[in-house]
């Protein structure tokens, strides 16, 4: 039996070389697989998919780059019912099915979290984005999926646009759940921060910047990542979104902003396949391991 089972996606189980793209990946796999060896555990790695891999004969499974999930969403969500009955899943099942829904930002809040400024519109109820933002008194805004990642069908408009966007708003609600948030400029002049944190406890941080002319801080639209080193209470910030949750998950990153007075707000917590930049803080994959044997050892929930 295997101790630990690393999960990707398909296509970065095998990628040709060369792409510093998966250079990265591998690179920040290998680290947390030496780590996790180091503490005396055997490592595999497969696809989330694999219709070929015993689940039963890996005591847990971690997820990693299964970057496809949010496109296929309800085959991910049946697939992790399944292999919960098999395995142990870390972060525990519990997080994961509440993690991959935005809606989560909600039971945040509730609990204290300071986040973004949302309204959630779920599917089939066409509230209009006009009546949203006088509500509100939002002018430039962001609309998004509940359930999505890497930007997908995320679009910034701008308060003399939302007359001419009102049709996209509504095709998208009709297909599934959507957030409108309050846009804040600071995301294009200071960026967005990464805060990583391991079994509650943080260890590094990064910036992400977008790229002129555009809001979009992934590098997937041309963002940067930049050193950052986060202050005493933004680092609080993020272990008490951690402390909140329950169990506290093994690993995982706060990603914050600010509006125009240094405060910060939530803008997503990532504890399904987070990138956690453990090759800018290659000591931090030794927090990552003892995060998962933590859960390991834990009662399951």
């Amino acid at each position: 039996m295997v101790d630990i089972t690393l999960l990707t996606c398909k296509a970065y189980l095998h990628p040709k070389p060369g792409n510093a793209y998966v250079e990265n990946i591998f690179q920040e796999y290998h680290l947390l697989k030496e780590a996790l060896e180091g503490e005396g555990l055997t490592v595999a790695r497969t696809n989330w998919d694999d219709p070929e891999y015993d689940w039963s004969q890996t005591r847990a499974v971690v997820f990693r780059t299964v970057w496809d999930y949010f496109e296929r969403f309800n085959e991910f969500l049946s697939w992790l019912q399944e292999v919960e009955k098999k395995t142990q899943l870390i972060n525990p099942y519990s997080l994961l099915s509440w993690n991959v829904d935005k809606h989560y930002l909600k039971d945040l809040a509730a609990k204290g979290i300071q986040i973004i400024p949302t309204h959630f519109v779920d599917r089939g109820k066409h509230e209009r984005l006009s009546q949203i933002c006088e509500q509100h008194q939002w002018k430039d805004i962001v609309i998004k999926p509940a359930v999505s990642g890497a930007a997908f069908l995320t679009y910034k408009i701008e308060a003399n646009e939302i007359p001419k966007k009102e049709g996209l708003f509504q095709q998208l609600v009709t297909e599934r759940d959507m957030l409108v948030q309050e846009y804040q400029e600071t995301i294009t002049e200071m960026g967005e921060a990464s805060l990583m944190v391991f079994n509650g406890q943080y260890t590094h941080a990064i910036l992400k910047k977008a790229k002129a002319g555009d809001f979009r801080v992934q590098d997937d639209f041309g963002g940067t990542v930049h050193p950052y080193t986060p202050t005493a209470e933004e680092i609080a910030f993020a272990e008490r979104v951690f402390e909140v949750c329950d169990p506290v998950p093994a690993y995982g990153r706060a990603d914050i902003v600010w509006d125009q007075n240094r405060n910060c707000y939530l803008s997503e917590l990532e504890i399904v396949e987070p990138e956690l930049w453990l090759r800018n803080h290659p000591a931090s994959a030794q927090s990552f391991a003892a995060g998962i044997i933590a859960h390991l050892n834990s009662p399951k929930k």
